[in-house]
């Protein structure tokens, strides 16, 4: 008997097939996975979603979606989810990266060919995080300033204490920016301290640089304002930030300091206990291969930390100057600087941006 008496068999067929399909589809649409990776937003976020995720996307039939946020914000997330975790994969500053360690955030980096490729900075201890990109700390300035005053371009840490520059030099807090902490230990170890003694440091700061500073800037995001409205002459950055400035047209170059610059690495980790644990470490891999990283450096200037990567023109000129720049950078110590930090941070609250 024929429960579809309105039909014709050859139209049941065709309606049976259309269900059949649209079953497929969704599916197909249901294995389709997310995974969210937090990062810095801007510059950072556009050219990984734009340019590097695709790829990836497309091989494991898989969503990337960025969770933009300062390495702090990140770091915070990570914390307030630990048992829950919403993000698969995050990028952090190398020094709250070592904390994250500590807090047991990570998992161990599965070993891989690419992980074996890095540079030996970017291994992190015990594999337990690895670099995406290297850069470093020096100075920048305000190069259309530096003309109109005839000022020549600063060579020196301490240039920042000269009494020309009095509310000039802007300079990013040392309790939450990676910029401003080496800026600050790179001077400490100028005044006779270490990254173990910064009172050398902090008892030269009020009668030196200290002075000249017209603000003191949670983080970095104010430059590009302060550059345009001619209130920033000079303040602690790296390479890759000064180029995202350039490229905004403002007028700021680097200048690789004469008694070094503190390197910078980006580190990414798989976040501990998240829910698609073999994807994320799969992404996480993905990252510091040589066609990721070729990708990031054409179109975001993201310096490699695998040697392998690619590079030509424009590209292959950047990472020569960062490589040459590399010869006087110098690492610092995260282990006693986590270990003393929020004592510092108190301090600095209390006797310079008081």
């Amino acid at each position: 008997m024929n429960i579809f008496p309105r039909f014709s068999t050859a139209r049941a067929t065709a309606v049976s097939l259309a269900v059949l399909a649209g079953l497929a589809g969704g599916n197909a649409m249901a294995q389709t996975k997310t995974l969210y990776i937090g990062m810095n937003g801007g510059t950072m976020e556009k050219t990984y979603t734009e340019h590097v995720f695709g790829a990836f996307e497309k091989a494991n039939n898989v969503k990337v979606v960025v969770v933009p946020g300062t390495s702090s914000d990140i770091l915070a997330k990570a914390q307030a989810n630990k048992d829950n975790p919403q993000m698969h994969v995050m990028f952090l500053d190398d020094g709250i990266m070592y904390r994250a360690i500590g807090m047991g955030l990570c998992e161990k980096m599965q070993a891989s060919p690419a992980l074996n490729d890095l540079f030996p900075t970017a291994r992190f201890k015990g594999d337990m995080a690895a670099g995406v990109n290297i850069g470093m700390t020096g100075i920048a300035y305000n190069k259309k300033m530096f003309s109109e005053k005839g000022w020549a371009p600063p060579t020196s840490w301490m240039d920042m204490a000269n009494p020309k520059y009095k509310g000039k030099v802007v300079f990013q807090s040392l309790s939450s920016s990676t910029f401003g902490l080496h800026g600050f230990l790179l001077f400490n170890r100028i005044q006779g301290g270490n990254d173990k003694n910064v009172e050398p440091g902090f008892k030269a700061w009020p009668t030196t640089i200290g002075p000249n500073v017209l603000e003191y800037i949670p983080s970095s995001a104010k430059l590009a304002e302060m550059v345009q409205t001619g209130e920033a002459a000079m303040f602690p950055l790296t390479p890759t930030a000064v180029g995202v400035l350039k490229d905004k047209g403002l007028p700021v170059e680097y200048v690789q300091p004469k008694e070094g610059s503190a390197v910078l690495t980006v580190g990414e980790c798989v976040i501990a206990k998240n829910s698609e644990p073999a994807l994320a470490h799969k992404l996480a891999q993905y990252l510091l291969s040589p066609e990721a990283q070729a990708a990031a450096l054409e179109h975001g200037d993201q310096i490699p930390s695998n040697p392998k990567t690619k590079a030509s023109g424009k590209a292959g000129a950047l990472v020569a100057q960062m490589n040459e720049y590399m010869k006087t950078a110098t690492t610092v110590d995260w282990d006693a600087i986590n270990e003393n930090r929020p004592a510092w941070n108190a301090r600095w609250n209390k006797t310079v941006e008081r």
